[in-house]
């Protein structure tokens, strides 16, 4: 009787892990940090990790753009990851970055990102 308590109690135990697991996984690709109310060239992130998604609370009069760089002067368009189009909503990006995060808002936009 022993045998099958502890057999329940690994697989107990096996299905706690892989959920936990799933978990983590899940709140690195919906992303686990954000920056909100950015209207000007940010540096978001100085370190590898994932940028999820950018949210255009205020549309603006011109595109934006973020990059896969840890520095204004590194933010170039050879590590140019994505545009921010100047329409409200939200925007899935779900791309990962070697170098970090840097967000160029365009003239008049206000953006929040989330990231990992």
């Amino acid at each position: 009787m022993s045998g099958s308590l502890t057999n329940i109690l690994t697989a107990a135990q096996n299905i706690v892990t892989a959920l936990n697991g799933e978990a983590q996984t899940t709140l690195q690709i919906a992303g686990n940090k954000n920056v909100t109310g950015m209207t000007a060239q940010t540096v978001v992130s100085i370190n590898p990790g994932r940028m999820c998604s950018v949210a255009v609370i205020v549309a603006g009069s011109a595109s934006g753009s973020i990059y896969d760089a840890s520095s204004t002067a590194t933010a170039t368009s050879a590590r140019l990851l994505a545009t921010i189009q100047n329409t409200v909503g939200v925007y899935v990006i779900n791309m990962p970055v070697a170098y970090g995060i840097v967000v160029t808002p365009g003239t008049g936009m206000t953006v929040a990102v989330s990231y990992s």
